[in-house]
């Protein structure tokens, strides 16, 4: 039971990182009252070293900073971890969304921001990374394969000739449902409709971006073929050879 009470703890663990005192104090609070266990750290720099440490669930982060600023410490991040980040800015400018999540972020809010929908956004977030780890009911398929993928939803993984392939919780949702659908074309918006909560920003870019990377991370593998682009429509799962 113990043990069990730490898992729970650490599943609901939220990295808040911002140089602002202020900016935390609110963020944690609306946190706790929403029965979250919130870690601050005042830098970029203080925030890797706390990742290693705590293990969050989710990291809520601030763009603007001194030293290693938002974006920095998502592509740092991003090289070891696929820990979902929701960016704070107090730039409400679409290139600083898009940016943002193109470099591996899951969503994105401006200040000054409504505690209540920073809550929201976060729940939504790992509502999100939750569904796609859940195991499939007893009568649904254990595995999606086509060509030489394999997909595993009940294990979130994901292998490609027999070789790992590590993908975002959106990334893996995304091709999830290519391999549900293989024979559909999906246009962007069914694509968004399959991976992304309603209230999440998302733009026609960022599902680009999305695909883009999940091609370059099968293409260092060996293959080019994951997704194909059907001009003037989408996109639709390739042959996977």
């Amino acid at each position: 039971m113990m043990l069990q009470t730490r898992l729970d703890l650490m599943a609901r663990t939220i990295l808040v990182v911002d140089d602002d005192p202020h900016i935390r104090e609110v963020i944690t609070y609306a946190l706790e009252q929403a029965g979250m266990t919130p870690v601050e750290a005042i830098n970029g720099q203080k925030a890797l070293d706390i990742v290693d440490r705590e293990n969050p669930a989710l990291i809520i982060l601030d763009i603007n900073m001194p030293e290693v600023d938002g974006f920095q410490f998502c592509k740092e991040l991003r090289k070891t971890s696929e820990t979902p980040i929701l960016f704070l800015s107090s730039r409400d400018e679409e290139i600083d969304r898009v940016v943002g999540l193109e470099i591996g972020g899951d969503d994105y809010v401006s200040k000054p921001f409504s505690p209540r929908e920073l809550i929201a956004r976060v729940n939504a977030i790992l509502k999100r990374v939750q569904a796609a780890q859940t195991p499939l009911h007893k009568d649904s398929p254990q595995a999606l394969e086509h060509g030489l993928l394999t997909l595993e939803p009940e294990k979130h993984r994901i292998t490609w000739n027999e070789k790992a392939v590590e993908l975002t919780a959106r990334e893996f949702t995304i091709l999830q449902a290519f391999l549900r659908y293989p024979e559909i074309v999906f246009d962007r918006d069914r694509i968004i409709e399959h991976s992304c909560e309603t209230n999440s920003f998302i733009s026609d870019r960022t599902v680009d971006s999305h695909v883009r990377h999940i091609r370059s991370k099968f293409s260092e593998l060996g293959c080019d073929s994951v997704i194909e682009t059907v001009h003037g429509v989408g996109y639709k799962l390739g042959s996977c050879r």
